[in-house]
């Protein structure tokens, strides 16, 4: 039995998580696992709420994606009420959407994955973050913070806060919009747009540097899963399930509410994360990825013009296949940050955008609700069971991004592990990269639950007699 290496925590994400690193007696990598030790409680305690609270207490899974939880929660309340909101309430919806996509992968790219890029997997752990990539380039770390803050002001001025917002409601939402509030938006996001272009400039000159490592790290067939227009677009907010195979083949096209025919969920003694896998392939083969790599995997186009120019490009990288390499998510994540500033410019242009017709009146009609929406990290769902007579939540179903990445996490961090972690000689840099290969997906373990305390990161290698030969630990 040879010795392990344990990452705990993994840093730059949100949320907890370790890795172990199972070595053979040459120290050469036998096996890593991806453990997510939290426990997720809100389907739980969720029951016997009413069922109009859910667009409340959802967000509070998580303080970086709340959005995508009041948004979710609030389109299974409206289904629950069997309503159609009006189609400014859809705007207003979508547009506090586009929002939090421009902040999240923003802050993402930039401030969490960006420093390995641009600073160097091997560089001083210390200046290998935001700090750093400040000092080496203080003019594009400017413009990053503005990126992030132009997400977050679209939010606070639609839905009144930045952070647990209570904007949309069973039926709508609560507030329209004002001209001034919208020009407003309209001028700081032509500001960010040429800022998008020049990340996406820089992380297209990287890849090009680095093509060999680009193309090998973290790459493996998998099937796709995400969200499209009926015309087969690009949607963030409310479209079809598309989902395609590991040879780039659409297998299936479906709505939302029909998930459970298509997506199942399986469970390992080794992690409270939970593996879906698309039912018709099976629990073995059936593994897909979601989020910016997959969706522009299964689309067909972007539907706003720059945007689109960026994805012609990136649809030429395995020549019209699949893109699999996991470092290809942070090129995707921006050009899907460049669609979700003009999407929210498309949408303030709208002429019903300034409409009072945002809320529709129901009671509830249908024992069952499902709400589906394309958050930051990819596919969110939300299924409510209903009490008609009470109201309350009899049970509840979330699946979320992080959750249908799961077996990707996995499988990147086991192969990177093999390529890079040299267990008779062990460096810092080496392990960067197994949590870099995380980072690719920007997992959001808090939609899991919350972790208290501080948490360093220490990693320890013990011989087979589980005597400690090294120690390193960062604070």
């Amino acid at each position: 039995m040879g010795e392990k290496i344990t990452i705990n925590p993994v840093t730059r994400i949100e949320g907890h998580a370790r890795v172990s690193i199972l070595l053979d007696d040459q120290g050469k990598v036998e096996k890593t696992f991806f453990h997510v030790d939290q426990f997720r409680g809100y389907e739980k305690f969720t029951e016997g709420r009413p069922f109009f609270e859910m667009p409340i207490i959802t967000p509070r899974i998580c303080g970086i994606c709340p959005i995508s939880h009041h948004l979710a929660a609030a389109k299974a309340c409206d289904a629950v009420l069997g309503v159609d909101i009006p189609r400014p309430a859809k705007l207003l919806r979508e547009l506090v959407h586009m929002g939090q996509v421009l902040q999240s992968h923003s802050m993402h790219f930039f401030e969490l994955a960006g420093p390995d890029l641009l600073l160097g997997w091997d560089s001083d752990p210390a200046l290998r973050n935001v700090v750093g990539l400040i000092q080496a380039n203080p003019d594009l770390a400017l413009k990053a913070v503005k990126l992030r803050k132009f997400g977050q002001r679209v939010i606070e001025l639609v839905a009144g806060r930045r952070i647990h917002p209570t904007f949309a409601v069973p039926g709508g939402v609560n507030s329209s919009l004002d001209q001034a509030r919208r020009d407003e938006m309209l001028s700081f996001l032509e500001e960010g747009i040429p800022y998008l272009q020049e990340g996406i400039e820089i992380a297209k000159k990287w890849i090009s540097e680095h093509k060999q490592e680009c193309d090998k790290f973290a790459s493996f067939p998998s099937g796709y899963m995400g969200l499209v227009k009926k015309d087969g677009s690009l949607e963030l907010y409310d479209g079809l399930v598309r989902f395609m195979d590991k040879e780039g083949r659409i297998v299936r096209e479906f709505e939302g509410k029909d998930y459970l025919k298509f997506i199942g969920e399986k469970v390992e003694d080794w992690t409270y994360l939970k593996f879906p896998f698309f039912k018709e392939f099976g629990p073995e083969e059936g593994f897909y990825r979601v989020g910016p790599l997959g969706r522009l995997n299964v689309a067909d186009s972007i539907s706003t013009p720059l945007a689109q120019k960026e994805f012609l490009e990136f649809k030429k990288i395995n020549g019209g296949k699949p893109v699999e390499s996991s470092l290809y998510y942070h090129y995707a994540r921006l050009i899907e940050a460049l669609y979700a500033a003009e999407r929210a410019m498309e949408i303030l242009n709208d002429p019903e955008i300034l409409s009072q017709d945002v809320f529709r009146f129901g009671t509830p009609k249908n024992e069952e609700g499902i709400g589906v929406i394309e958050a930051p990290r990819g596919t969110l769902i939300h299924h409510y069971w209903v009490d008609l007579t009470s109201g309350a939540m009899k049970k509840s179903n979330l699946i979320v991004a992080t959750g249908h990445n799961n077996w990707a996490m996995g499988k990147a961090v086991d192969q990177v592990a093999k390529g890079f972690v040299d267990g008779k000689n062990l460096k810092e840099g080496m392990l960067n990269r197994v949590e870099g290969a995380i980072r690719c997906y920007d997992p959001c373990l808090s939609c899991s639950t919350h972790a208290v305390g501080k948490m360093p990161l220490v990693v320890e290698v013990f011989d087979s007699q589980k005597k400690l030969l090294n120690r390193i630990q960062r604070d």
